[in-house]
């Protein structure tokens, strides 16, 4: 439009006006949806037409499964509201784009002190500090000789 020298104020205004026609036209057409009857169907067809990409278009029901269930973990249906910022996707390399799958909760990212730690736990207890971990240093230093058995067993 801008070759056939047409002002970029104007194009802009029809752009707009083009908003407003499409908006009103959508308006017309939807109907109310209650999502409340945990039927989910018409969320999870939204979801997959939403990810309708190549990347993972060989699994996208399942892909739409996590969206719907992540969507609705952290929705507010009364306020008809979702807090975003409440979704983490997390990649982990290794594994097949199928083995993805929906926790509910927190996900730590630790690595193993040991290698012979255990790989699994079930009930595990779990302790969140905001402050270091530390034994307190003491505040004198004080040097232990040991050389012999002697001064061992009176240590």
């Amino acid at each position: 439009m801008l070759d056939k020298g047409i002002h970029p104020l104007k194009i802009a205004d029809g752009f707009d006006l083009a908003c407003e026609i499409a908006c009103k036209r959508v308006n017309e057409v939807s109907e109310e949806l209650d999502i409340s009857k945990n039927n989910y169907d018409f969320l999870r067809k939204c979801a997959t037409t939403a990810l309708g990409s190549k990347v993972v278009s060989k699994c996208q029901d399942h892909f739409a499964n996590l969206a719907v269930q992540a969507v609705l973990h952290v929705a507010d249906l009364e306020r008809r509201d979702v807090n975003f910022d409440l979704i983490k996707v997390l990649a982990k390399t290794g594994g097949a784009i199928e083995d993805s799958s929906f926790i509910e909760g927190i996900i730590i990212d630790k690595d193993f002190a040991h290698p012979q730690m255990k790989k699994e736990l079930t009930d595990a207890k779990v302790c969140i500090l905001t402050c270091p971990f530390e034994p307190p240093k003491p505040k004198t230093q004080h040097g232990i000789e040991i050389k012999s058995v002697a001064d061992y067993e009176k240590l």
